[in-house]
């Protein structure tokens, strides 16, 4: 009842949005009420998955189409998601307190939020095909306007046709997939889909389509180009949800489909999927190195990591397909694990670019700097955010991404030859991945946080408001106490991963709490208490030392400054210049990378230039190809209303043969 009062209580906050005009305080009610609701579905996810593992009760409405009643559930993995989906909303939603009044034309935001937050939430607990789909479109099209919120804006405008493409794509994708799961028997709730069979070419592509239509919205690569273009349109707080949980909710889609409704996927296909992830990963990284808009660069990380847990994915169900239950748990348990870990630190680093663009009003890394002094709340939250997607101990990031080393540890011992071969080839992706990941993030926070401002408004930022400052001091919080009890949040997953696995897998059976040992306490273990209460206790040692035995005098002194008697703030490195290794090596010809430096003649003052240009060749050439060839056939179909009346009625006859033909071929099958 309280999960049900909480959404019906989003739908009248999305009423009374629309209800709020241009009264601010109106505003931050719906606001408030938001972060409200989603502490009590916060709640009832936690109580559910505290139970003993298996399924909730089923509600029933009579709602829905004439022959179709409404088919709701919160099982483990649902009510797991559900944690995950409203620790953002919660953290947003209070975010959005203080940020909306910074936001263009909150009318145009305020009333939809509500109803993105109800339309992910209905994902989760819908248990038919029917009210998925129906979730899933409210979820799909609430975040297109508010990502077409700024709709003046052409980049905004051009951002949400792409975002709706993609959304109508994934839509189309997962209304077959559950077509052909459904059969001819027309079971659209998902038990009865349990139950009925499929033959091997179905089974191809249930699991195909499943993969493009939650790939699409999770953003695998090449299904990502949606993700840099509406994250910076969309205001910031909904930029977090999209990253954070939007795209946790695609990855819950296929989890379900693949471990739970599908019931047997073969092991080529969990190569497939760590084949996509391990390039998801690679490319998804490489191409935020190269980003100097913050949110951009946020954006493309999000890629990088999506491809980090479908690799666990993939591995799962390689292993489960082979027998090696225990090692599948591991893997998917990893998964979950990662799926935790970036809802937050995500959702931590969106809402902190949101707190830096509301106090500089500049994104760009080229123009802040110095924000560490200006805003000491922002730049510590951030750091703790950086060094989380940065997989850095004791932080929770890295827990998830060493359990998925683990994993891949055991992939050669799998019977396929391909899979012994091709697991050390994602594992070194997913490391190369994770050593660019943490050079990312050193560039992002050292530009922007460190050094000297590079602008008058980096100069000039300003404190934020107090909702602004908590809501991103909880999500840093959550990092460092996932990082430092992560046995508590992988026994917790594994009551999820009993159904869908078969078997519970306690990563603390060998040493026991706190310690993680996946496979053994001879292979490998880490507690993330034990060194955090180590690095506290050596803290403390010296500063003792340090006060008590050194000296107090501090003498401050400018920095050399290679000889100027001002300071040269152009004399910094620059977004670009950080990056040019890295983009040198791996980007040139990869992503079509140029550099373009234009030097003033001898004895002029006027300032050099480095002009880099990154060309998307997956965008060139896919979207913008395929775009070409819709346009060419449309253009050509468009003369088709100008025939005659003749010719009308030849086609209608000619197309009523053609069915009457496939009907007869399908009957004497």
């Amino acid at each position: 009842m309280l999960i049900a009062s909480a959404l019906s209580a989003l739908l009248a906050l999305a009423v009374f949005g629309v209800l709020a005009g241009g009264e601010m305080w109106r505003h931050r009610v719906v606001y408030l009420g938001c972060a409200i609701a989603s502490l009590v579905l916060l709640a009832g996810g936690l109580k559910h998955l505290g139970q003993t593992p298996g399924t909730g009760p089923a509600i029933v409405l009579p709602i829905g189409l004439p022959w179709m009643a409404a088919h709701f559930r919160l099982d483990n993995l649902s009510a797991l998601f559900m944690v995950i989906v409203n620790l953002g909303t919660t953290a947003a939603s209070v975010f959005g307190i203080g940020y909306c009044d910074h936001v263009p034309e909150p009318r145009r935001v305020t009333p939809f939020f509500p109803l993105f937050l109800f339309g992910m939430n209905a994902v989760l607990i819908s248990d038919d095909a029917f009210m998925f789909l129906v979730s899933w479109e409210f979820m799909s099209l609430a975040s297109w306007l508010l990502v077409l919120s700024d709709h003046r804006n052409e980049e905004s405008r051009s951002a949400a046709f792409v975002y709706l493409m993609m959304a109508t794509f994934g839509t189309f994708c997962l209304l077959t997939c559950f077509g052909l799961m459904a059969g001819a028997e027309g079971g659209y709730s998902f038990p009865a889909m349990r139950l009925h069979g499929m033959d091997g070419l179905t089974s191809f592509l249930v699991v195909l389509l499943a993969l493009l239509g939650a790939g699409s919205k999770a953003g695998l690569v090449p299904l990502h180009a949606w993700l840099p273009l509406a994250h910076p349109a969309a205001p910031s707080h909904v930029s977090a949800l999209m990253s954070g949980v939007m795209t946790k909710v695609a990855l819950y889609g296929l989890i379900r489909i693949l471990f739970d409704l599908h019931g047997h996927v073969a092991w080529g296909w969990g190569a497939v999927l760590m084949g996509i992830g391990g390039v998801t990963a690679v490319l998804g990284v490489l191409y935020a190195i190269l980003q100097d808009d913050l949110k951009k660069l946020l954006a493309y990380s999000t890629v990088e990591n999506i491809g980090v847990v479908v690799i666990g994915l993939g591995l799962a169900i390689a292993f489960k397909d082979s027998g090696e239950k225990a090692l599948a748990a591991l893997a998917l348990v990893a998964g979950l694990y990662h799926i935790i870990n970036h809802s937050i630190f995500k959702t931590l680093l969106f809402l902190s670019a949101g707190a830096v663009i509301t106090a500089t009003g500049e994104r760009s890394l080229n123009k802040l700097g110095g924000l560490l002094n200006r805003m000491p709340w922002t730049g510590a939250a951030t750091l703790v955010g950086a060094l989380a997607i940065s997989a850095l101990p004791p932080l929770n990031g890295f827990v998830s991404e060493w359990l998925i080393f683990q994993s891949l540890f055991k992939g050669p011992s799998l019977p396929h030859w391909a899979m012994k071969f091709g697991v050390p080839v994602v594992g070194a992706m997913l490391a190369l991945a994770a050593a660019l990941a943490a050079s990312c993030f050193v560039r992002a926070y050292g530009i922007a946080f460190l050094g000297r401002p590079r602008s008058q408004a980096a100069a000039e930022a300003h404190t934020l408001p107090f909702s602004m400052r908590w809501s991103m001091a909880v999500l840093a919080a959550l990092c460092i106490i996932l990082g430092a009890v992560p046995v508590t949040v992988t026994d917790a997953v594994s009551h999820v991963v009993q159904p869908l696995t078969g078997v519970s897998f306690a990563v603390s059976a060998d040493l026991g709490w706190p310690w993680l040992s996946p496979v053994s306490s001879t292979r490998g273990s880490y507690s993330g208490t034990v060194l955090v209460m180590t690095g506290l206790s050596l803290f403390v040692i010296c500063i003792v030392l340090v006060h008590g035995f050194g000296t107090t005098r501090v003498r401050r002194a400018d920095a050399w400054d290679c000889g100027h008697r001002e300071n040269i703030v152009n004399a910094q490195y620059s977004g670009e210049s950080f990056a040019q290794p890295l983009r040198r090596v791996f980007c040139s010809s990869l992503f079509g990378v140029k550099e373009t430096v234009t030097m003033p003649d001898p004895g002029d003052m006027a300032p050099a230039k480095l002009e880099v240009r990154v060309i998307d060749r997956i965008w060139v050439f896919l979207y913008l190809g395929i775009g070409r060839v819709v346009g060419f056939v449309a253009d050509r179909v468009n003369r088709m209303q100008f025939l005659t009346v003749r010719r009308y009625l030849l086609m209608m006859f000619a197309t009523l043969v053609f069915m009457l033909l496939v009907v007869a071929v399908r009957q004497q099958k």
